[in-house]
């Protein structure tokens, strides 16, 4: 409990160590395929890092411009969006919920007129609200600052790390932590081989689904979706700001709108009940409903990094549970130490009763 506490007291500042946790975790394999290859291991580390450093980089500069490039369009064809929405959208409104809304496109053209005039005036007064959050915006910096350094410590240390926790164990427990610690892994591995293809089937889902419906920058947008939905919810919050902005400023009227809502409203359905619970959930041994609770208890009590973990940690905590019920199954507690008639139960009853109630149970988990 007390460090229950302790990480949910800490829990603002272990962003980047839970990430860089966890990127150590899915490096590691490339590190040890490097040193097989004799190369040292801290050179290893770096490379890997490196290399993975520049890929989100090469896709942060990818999507950034885009970004811009959207905005800067959409500010200058705002007066044209607004007037087809006087012209269908307010119709639609008034018709069927009784809702008189129109929005006025000459008071709007007057005011981005003097926006675009006034633009260098505008420079100062966003660099002072910067200034105001400027411990916020350093905090945020610092952070993804230190993953990258969090990794590649946590890559070169890794083999001592894991010596280090097995020497803190009594030996007694030595061949059991290591059978467990080999189960955790393993679940831990099917959990990124069932979100690695979750990304894939996502991916060619949008990319198909946003061709279908008409939407010019429908493979870039699609692709970066699908590789984004690593990262909860914050992967579909851009890719569906990215297609309602690509469909507005393409024209066209509504229908490449309601296309992009239809296809990402079926896609989170999609994503949420059938492929991460089922992809994802069952390689990991939890039932889906398991799987949304985890995901929202965690989200819950540690916030993003929570979410982060949260498959995961229940992954590992799960290896722990089945542990724990395969010794209490066996233990003569539940067994009973003896039988009606006062004799020691047989051994074979014994172990034929642990595996039914091992089998119902990994049933029920």
């Amino acid at each position: 409990m007390a460090l229950l506490a302790l990480l949910w007291l800490l829990a603002p500042i272990l962003t980047p160590f839970a990430m860089g946790a966890v990127l150590a975790y899915l490096c590691d394999p490339a590190v040890e395929a490097l040193v097989r290859r004799r190369l040292p291991r801290p050179a290893a580390a770096l490379l890997v890092v490196g290399g993975l450093t520049f890929v989100l980089i090469a896709l942060a500069l990818v999507l950034l411009p885009m970004l811009y490039h959207k905005a800067m369009t959409l500010v200058q064809k705002l007066p044209v969006l607004i007037d087809l929405f006087n012209e269908h959208a307010s119709p639609m409104l008034d018709e069927l919920f009784n809702v008189k809304l129109k929005l006025n496109s000459a008071q709007l053209r007057t005011w981005l007129g003097q926006l675009l005039d006034n633009a260098q005036d505008l420079l100062p007064v966003l660099l002072g609200h910067i200034g105001n959050r400027g411990m916020a915006i350093a905090v945020m910096l610092v952070n993804l600052l230190l993953i990258p350094i969090v990794t590649f410590y946590l890559l070169q240390e890794w083999p001592r790390i894991i010596a280090g926790l097995s020497r803190m164990l009594p030996r007694a427990w030595l061949p059991r932590a290591r059978r467990i610690t080999a189960d955790i892994d393993a679940v831990l591995a099917e959990f990124c081989r069932g979100q690695l293809s979750v990304m894939t089937l996502l991916a060619v889902y949008y990319s198909v689904g946003l061709w279908l419906a008409g939407l010019d920058f429908a493979l870039p947008v699609g692709m970066l979706t699908g590789l984004l939905i690593f990262v909860p919810y914050i992967g579909f919050g851009t890719g569906l700001t990215l297609a309602l902005l690509s469909a507005l400023l393409q024209g066209g009227g509504w229908e490449p709108i309601i296309g992009v809502a239809v296809v990402y409203g079926f896609g989170q359905l999609i994503e949420s009940f059938a492929l991460t619970p089922y992809l994802v959930g069952e390689r990991i041994g939890l039932h889906p409903l398991a799987v949304i609770f985890a995901l929202m208890a965690f989200g819950q009590l540690f916030g993003f990094t929570g979410v982060l973990v949260a498959l995961p940690t229940s992954a590992a905590l799960l290896v722990g549970l089945r542990e724990i019920a395969s010794a209490w199954f066996a233990s003569p507690v539940y067994l009973g130490s003896r039988d009606e008639g006062g004799s020691d139960p047989p051994k074979n009853a014994m172990i034929a009763a642990t595996r039914e109630s091992n089998a119902e149970t990994g049933d029920a988990l």
